[in-house]
């Protein structure tokens, strides 16, 4: 199983009890890439958002970045919002990344958890699942055709365009990020990519349903069960002991979330909620390295197998050294465990 960190470029995570700034931010981002490199992690994920907390609307870039300062781990979005996106520009961007990182570069598309970027690109929300069906046909067609012809509602039309630069993959890797959606899994299974499950709360194993449409929609559509490879997303954190990975991750969660929750309509976040989350069968994955590497493992028996499995750490209680302390056990420890 792939193990790696995905992260939404935060920009308030402390360090002495004052707000980074945005450039402080980015830099220890790109040192926690090259840490994760150094650690032996297989990938590294950077979101797309649009929001004032979060400095990854443009994750191409960041990656590129990163590319320059690692060696193995795989660089991909964590998702790119493809919805509020021009396909031909992604395409090129990332096919940039592939030629800057030696054929390591990943793309994970979807429609995105926020509907910031909606406004911002002059797009219409009711179009929320058309958009990115449209740009998702258009996306594939160039990935596997150096000259497109194409039409579509939504972008101008494409005659017998060449369009470049080519990737060094081949083909090159796209994910679907879904979250809960029936109808994302079984798109995701008759166009025979790979799936992300973003699981950031409720019980993991309830997702077996939907990872079951995907792998039988697949098959339905004459792909190979081994193109049919499931990811997972997860809120995690690894620390030294059990009661450490608790104080550390708690208060920041607890903030976060009930901060996300005012725009939501959710309740405030309570502790007893985060115990349930990180108890065996809740979707957080917050512990010492064996604790939680035996969770990972729950979790892909209970989903039928996974392939890859991402922790999502991005909290404004977590210090730097904190995060690059977790990354050094996660790689070293966890993954170690969770593959032996």
């Amino acid at each position: 199983m792939e193990i790696g960190i995905d992260s939404f470029a935060a920009v308030t995570i402390h360090s002495t009890g004052a707000e980074n700034t945005s450039t402080e931010a980015m830099a220890r981002l790109l040192d926690r890439i090259e840490q994760a490199d150094q650690a032996g992690l297989n990938v590294f994920g950077i979101g797309e958002h649009h929001r004032k907390e979060f400095l990854d609307s443009a994750p191409a870039l960041i990656l590129a970045a990163a590319a320059a300062r690692t060696k193995q781990i795989r660089l991909t979005s964590a998702v790119t919002v493809l919805s509020a996106a021009d396909p031909v520009r992604v395409f090129q961007n990332f096919a940039t990344l592939d030629l800057i990182s030696q054929g390591r570069a990943e793309m994970v598309v979807g429609r995105g958890s926020f509907t910031e970027a909606f406004p911002l690109f002059g797009l219409n929300l009711q179009d929320y699942d058309a958009l990115f069906s449209e740009k998702l046909e258009l996306l594939l067609n160039i990935r596997d055709n150096e000259t497109v012809t194409w039409s579509g509602k939504f972008r101008p039309a494409l005659k017998n365009q060449p369009i470049y630069p080519r990737p060094q993959q081949d083909p090159f890797p796209i994910w679907l990020g879904v979250g809960g959606t029936p109808q994302s899994f079984v798109r995701a299974g008759v166009l025979g990519l790979p799936l992300m499950v973003a699981v950031i709360g409720g019980e993991t194993h309830r997702f077996r349903p939907l990872i079951d449409l995907y792998r039988e929609a697949g098959r339905r559509a004459g792909h190979a069960p081994e193109k049919l490879k499931v990811g997972l997303h997860s809120i995690g954190y690894v620390a030294n002991t059990t009661e450490e990975a608790i104080d550390d991750f708690y208060p920041g969660y607890a903030e976060t979330f009930t901060r996300i929750g005012k725009e939501r309509g959710w309740p405030p976040v309570r502790r007893e909620h985060f115990d349930a989350q990180r108890g065996p069968q809740g979707a957080l994955l917050i512990g010492n390295p064996e604790e939680v590497a035996e969770k990972i493992l729950r979790h892909s028996e209970a989903l039928g197998g996974i392939s890859r499995l991402t922790f999502q750490m991005d909290n404004a209680g977590l210090s730097h050294l904190k995060l690059m302390q977790s990354i050094e056990l996660i790689g070293t420890r966890v993954a170690a465990m969770v593959n032996q």
